[in-house]
């Protein structure tokens, strides 16, 4: 299946990155031709990944050695989209802290947030925001429980228990999310997929409503159901981590279900 069988017009794509581009940093299909052919039907495309450690202006660094050009707006991962949402709920910035990485904290910065990491402890918290932290230590943990448990608002980019690498599944900032829900007995507000406001910041970029926006994907839980609480079409490709039977099986129904993304378009 491919573009052609979606009933509605489809003007743009918000594509996720792992699964969907490439496999263990290993490209999926002839990238440079399929990016060819999304521009030879006049689709506007976003990236729109969970990870939050690097920055867009590294994506696409990454994509041009593949032979793929996008600029950094045409990026959009977690840690931007927490950041637009806590803009959203504290206009005028503030102090936060901050579990996790280069991308989250140049995230925070750009929307005039103040940072704290590690022992440092802010005066006056707007609020906890974590992320994924490969060198998350048990003094962060307790910081973020203490600001937590005196009320600082618990923000989080995504809530992925894991993510692939060639070794297997590692932890993810889900693991950590856990650790301090079990340490607070509070919930954070996510912004990653599932949740919407990552693919809506996506649609706001590029000028388009759901409707006329299909979701790509290897998830069924985050990329498919993000899609469908976004409002848009979804399209599930097979070289991730999903089989054909489970993603058969999905219920509201994925709209595409395709081997790979060159398939789609």
């Amino acid at each position: 299946m491919n573009l052609d069988n979606i009933s509605s017009p489809i003007k743009a794509l918000i594509l996720d990155v792992d699964g969907v581009l490439w496999r263990a940093g290993q490209p999926i299909g002839d990238l440079s031709t399929i990016f060819d052919a999304i521009t030879a039907r006049r689709l506007k495309v976003t990236l729109a990944t969970n990870n939050s450690t690097d920055t867009p202006a590294a994506y696409v660094q990454k994509l041009a050695k593949l032979g793929v050009h996008l600029e950094p707006s045409q990026l959009v991962n977690s840690s931007l989209a927490v950041a637009t949402l806590l803009k959203e709920k504290f206009p005028d910035g503030g102090e936060v802290y901050v579990i996790g990485e280069i991308g989250l904290i140049e995230a925070l910065r750009a929307e005039g947030f103040t940072p704290f990491l590690g022992e440092e402890e802010p005066t006056s918290p707007t609020a906890v925001v974590v992320g994924m932290d490969m060198s998350i230590t048990y003094e962060k943990l307790t910081q973020a429980t203490l600001l937590i448990r005196a009320g600082a608002p618990f923000y989080a980019t995504n809530a992925d228990r894991t993510y692939p690498t060639p070794r297997g599944q590692y932890p993810g900032a889900g693991t950590i999310l856990a650790a301090l829900t079990t340490a607070t007995d509070v919930g954070p507000i996510v912004a990653g997929k599932p949740a919407p406001y990552l693919l809506q910041l996506a649609m706001q970029r590029m000028g388009v409503s759901p409707e006329e926006t299909l979701m790509v994907g290897d998830r069924l839980a985050t990329d498919i159901l993000g899609g469908q609480n976004a409002g848009c079409k979804t399209a599930l490709v097979l070289s991730g981590v999903t089989t054909r039977e489970d993603a058969e099986a999905w219920m509201p129904k994925v709209d595409i279900i395709a081997e790979n993304l060159g398939e789609i378009i």
